[in-house]
């Protein structure tokens, strides 16, 4: 039952409504590299194959992992590559791939920095990812100039750019300049914006200051981007550290600058603090919100929140009890074979064996028509309610 279950999480699993994967840079090989460079990044290439199905799998699950979208989003380039086409080739003799997928790190010239192959599931990914940062930390020749005593602007920018590439804490080496910085300079207003990491600092308050002189510098979008993620961070933080003030705060400067996403971020943020802190109560009603705001009759969102319902608490009869009717809903909208297999689980879950048979069979006619590599886990659903019967 284990092995069927887990299978069917590879083909079906659909991510929590607030999930983001990675995004993969829309442009030519060239202007990525030209991205790279300018961002101080390393490219992640997928370099792939269309008829390929491990890449298929990686493509429809960990590259939608929300963890793995954050950490590739924020640290890399990303890029698709499909070795058999357009400058995919020439690339597959450069970077002599022989397997697929290869996953590639390149810095802005192009140089391999780091290559791994297979496909690999989230955690494993992830520290792909980490490896290849830190081949690409060019901090030390900085390091030793900064200790040496050195502390002119374009060393400083320098050096916060080597750590941010580097995925290295730069706060420290930001707010000890900023003590007697010339807030004039243009290099300055750089480091501040390169020193941004998140809200509850006094670098975000002078980036926020600055912000019409650093836009000039970079673009309202990057500006807006670096306030996002601030945003993101210190709600990071709220959760590892189980701080209301900073979750209060994360929502707090989002609203006040970046109005346009606030309510979106406000929502998704309670959701995330309130089942990193066990407060099921909240959860449900913030769920409730965002049906009500953004799909009344969205098949997905119901299906999508129900799902992170019963991941979150799959031991509070109260949420059970909610998860069911949004799986229900789901369900009648949507129609789908996965749908109806997870308001069956829920049904049993909930003691309600018949109406649980029903949908489950209503699940194994629909899989049979549309989702053949359904069948399986829908029918050992069944004997399973047919057995507790």
């Amino acid at each position: 039952m284990k092995k069927i279950i887990i299978l069917f999480f590879a083909v079906f699993f659909i991510q929590h409504i607030d999930a983001q994967g990675i995004e993969f840079f829309q442009g030519s090989f060239k202007e990525a590299l030209a991205k790279a460079e300018k961002e101080n990044k390393l490219i992640f290439m997928d370099a792939y194959a269309e008829w390929c199905g491990p890449c298929k799998k990686m493509a429809a699950t960990v590259f939608k992992d929300e963890k793995v979208g954050k950490f590739f989003n924020d640290n890399f380039v990303n890029v698709k590559m499909d070795m058999e086409k357009g400058d995919g080739p020439g690339l597959q003799d450069k970077y002599n791939v022989t397997a697929y997928p290869t996953l590639l790190f390149l810095n802005g010239k192009g140089d391999l920095m780091h290559k791994g192959m297979g496909a690999l599931p989230s955690k494993e990914f992830l520290e792909l990812g980490k490896k290849a940062l830190g081949k690409n930390d060019n901090s030390k020749e900085f390091e030793k100039a900064y200790n040496e005593g050195k502390r002119d602007p374009d060393l400083i920018y320098s050096y916060v750019r080597a750590l941010n590439g580097a995925g290295k804490p730069t706060m420290k080496i930001v707010n000890d300049y900023l003590l007697k910085a010339d807030m004039s300079n243009p290099t300055t207003l750089k480091i501040i914006y390169e020193g941004t990491s998140q809200v509850d600092s006094k670098i975000f308050d002078l980036l926020m200051s600055k912000r019409t002189q650093i836009v000039s510098l970079y673009s309202e979008q990057q500006v807006k981007e670096k306030i996002e993620n601030a945003c993101e961070k210190t709600l990071e933080n709220a959760i590892q550290f189980k701080s209301a003030d900073l979750h209060k705060l994360a929502k707090d400067k989002m609203k006040a600058f970046l109005p346009e996403k606030a309510e979106a971020f406000s929502l998704l943020a309670d959701l995330k603090f309130y089942q990193a802190n066990g407060n099921s109560k909240d959860f449900c009603k913030t769920c409730e919100t965002l049906i009500k705001k953004e799909g009344k009759t969205d098949a997905r969102k119901h299906f999508s929140l129900a799902k992170q319902m019963i991941d979150a608490f799959p031991n509070d009869k109260n949420v059970l009890n909610d998860a069911e009717k949004y799986f229900k809903k789901a369900a009648e909208f949507g129609g789908l074979s996965e749908y109806y297999y997870w308001y069956a689980q829920t049904l049993l879950r909930n003691g309600k064996k018949k109406d649980a048979l029903s949908s489950a069979e209503k699940a194994l006619k629909l899989a049979k028509e549309m989702s053949p590599n359904y069948v399986p886990a829908t029918e050992q659903l069944i004997e399973q309610i047919k057995t507790q019967g």
